[in-house]
């Protein structure tokens, strides 16, 4: 725990905004789960953040970036160190400029544009800039909760599309406490991953889009969320997909072919609407959401000899 006063004046002498200590992050995260973290911090510039990165370098505490903590489970018993949450970057731009045609060959494209968005700022916000604009290419991304930092980091996708297909450049805060950006090109894309140096923190990104047809946007745009409240669970509390799908075959049919649909543990649930989701019917801990991955990956394991891997995040420790 960061007890010592002056050391928790320090840090909140970095941060113009909120510096949040001891803080339960039920509170915070999509599935209403989660112990308490040592300290919960929003920094509001890059600078503030850099700051705030160095001290604790020096001071050799714990930290990790989070979002809206969308695919974030918090063990029971806390984090013990400093979350920081780059919420406060909201920046977001569009840039004209010319793109390589690596990205769009001439025959399909009719207009280049680079829209700049910073870490914190949310798909849906990103979705409602592309429609206000007319901009093509990140339809597949209406419906995905979170936010663009994150969702660069576990390479969130749908319809066939990765955030690795329209990424120009991201900028980062480096090991060494650098700013700097990186093209796409020089990144490691995995399934459902951002393979990055161990302390990089990304900042923003740049994402390659087209001009497009408004009603065309708007009408796949619609279509994807419509699609999306017909087979997700969105009445109760959850983290989106649980497990990632392995080679050739979706994680929810095999957890509905094993018969795992509506198994509970407290008022955690295995979604009868759709098997990757665990909902949160109430009360739910995080030991109930781990205790029923638990049982699907040993399950599948044992019939498949298929270890589910989770596309969400679990930190913390046990109560």
């Amino acid at each position: 725990m960061i007890a010592d006063r002056q050391l928790r004046d320090s840090i909140s002498g970095i941060v113009a905004g909120k510096t949040l200590f001891d803080e339960p992050m039920s509170a915070h995260t999509s599935m209403g789960v989660g112990g308490t973290a040592d300290a919960l911090i929003f920094p509001d510039t890059v600078s503030e953040l850099k700051k705030l990165v160095d001290l604790l370098r020096r001071e050799a505490i714990s930290f990790l970036p989070v979002g809206n903590c969308t695919n974030l489970i918090v063990r029971d018993g806390g984090y013990r160190g400093v979350l920081i949450s780059l919420e406060k970057f909201q920046r977001l731009e569009i840039r004209e400029e010319i793109i390589s045609r690596e990205f769009f060959p001439e025959e399909e494209h009719t207009g280049n544009i680079c829209v700049y968005a910073q870490a914190g700022v949310s798909f849906s916000t990103v979705i409602e800039l592309c429609i206000r604009e007319s901009l093509s290419g990140m339809e597949f991304c209406a419906g995905i909760p979170g936010s663009v930092g994150g969702g660069l980091k576990m390479n969130a996708g749908a319809w066939g599309k990765e955030m690795k297909d329209v990424l120009k450049s991201i900028s980062i805060l480096d090991a060494d406490s650098n700013i700097r950006d990186m093209a796409a090109k020089e990144l490691r894309f995995e399934y459902r991953n951002l393979n990055l140096p161990e302390g990089t923190i990304i900042t923003g990104a740049g994402f390659n889009l087209t001009r497009g047809d408004s009603d065309e946007i708007r009408e796949k745009i619609s279509g994807i969320i419509s699609e999306r409240r017909i087979k997700h669970p969105l009445t109760y509390r959850s983290a989106g997909s649980v497990f990632k799908n392995p080679p050739g075959y979706p994680a929810g049919k095999m957890i509905e072919e094993a018969g795992l649909k509506g198994l509970k543990a407290g008022d955690a649930e295995i979604s009868e609407k759709h098997a990757n989701f665990i909902i949160n019917k109430g009360n739910a801990k995080a030991e109930d959401i781990i205790a029923l991955i638990e049982t699907v990956q040993k399950k599948i394991l044992s019939e498949r000899g298929i270890f589910l891997e989770t596309e969400l995040k679990i930190i913390g420790e046990e109560r």
